[in-house]
């Protein structure tokens, strides 16, 4: 006797990319709710955590680089906290780069992820080796002279590297899902954290805002009022990448299924 399937693992068609793409997304986030849940668990937390802060600084180090400015470094250490050296570019760029850059790049790669989940091999490879490039080339070790972004840069690139090569298709869309939704909304979470505790400056929340504040509106716009607009904008992101990454292409298939029984 063969054993039962759904049709689903084997079905190349648009409509089940789609499904199975809402499938393992609704999986990575009870996946990330269980961990973030659960105090047993911090030892899977901590990796994800770092590898926000690392988004975060890389943030501001493209963001420098895409605006005609130079990266003299950036680091992260293992309490959660980090740092980006830049010189030139356009300043308030930069600046906005280390929140707005995570939320963009998790959004980013979740869209991408299930839009088109038939690359996400080579969307994995291609992330991988550029994390590993860039962390060779920008990355440096903090303060206390520990390698930190070096253990996140490499060990994630060499994450999704295996995965887009040698995972399951499944196993490696849930490795990208589980990546952007954790940025995201640790995007999203961290600026509104830093909406009430707007001076803090230790660990995962930053001064960024009151960077911002001070250095691009001269103190006439409150940080707060500038850490709210950057929760807004990247909640307003990660919705957009959820609505047409896999909301709306499924109801689509749903109506256009609809029409055709008509």
């Amino acid at each position: 006797m063969q054993p039962m399937t759904t049709g689903i693992e084997n079905d190349p068609s648009p409509a089940n990319e789609r499904r199975r793409a809402l499938m393992v997304a609704a999986v990575a986030g009870v996946v990330l709710y269980i961990i973030w849940n659960t105090p047993g668990l911090n030892v899977v937390l901590a990796p994800l955590r770092l590898f926000v802060t690392y988004i975060h600084e890389a943030g501001h180090s493209l963001a420098a680089i895409m605006t005609g400015g130079r990266v003299l470094g950036f680091t992260v250490s293992p309490d959660g906290s980090g740092l980006a050296r830049t010189a030139g570019g356009v300043r308030w760029v930069v600046i906005s780069g280390g929140y707005l850059g995570a939320a963009l790049f998790g959004s980013g790669l979740f869209y991408l992820a299930n839009r088109y989940s038939a690359y996400d091999r080579l969307i994995a490879v291609v992330l991988g080796i550029f994390m590993i490039v860039f962390t060779l080339r920008f990355g440096r070790p903090d303060e206390g002279f520990r390698l930190t972004v070096y253990v996140i840069g490499i060990s994630f690139g060499m994450l999704l590297i295996l995965a887009g090569g040698l995972a399951p298709r499944i196993v490696t869309l849930l490795v990208l899902d589980v990546l952007a939704i954790s940025t995201a909304l640790n995007a999203v979470l961290d600026v509104w954290y830093l909406v009430g505790n707007i001076g803090a400056a230790r660990g995962i929340v930053r001064n960024d805002a009151v960077a911002y504040s001070q250095q691009i509106m001269n103190g006439l716009v409150p940080a707060t009022w500038i850490a709210l607009l950057w929760a807004g904008t990247a909640a307003l992101m990660f919705g957009t990448a959820v609505y047409y990454g896999v909301w709306k292409p499924l109801r689509d298939e749903v109506d256009s299924t609809y029409q055709r029984r008509k």
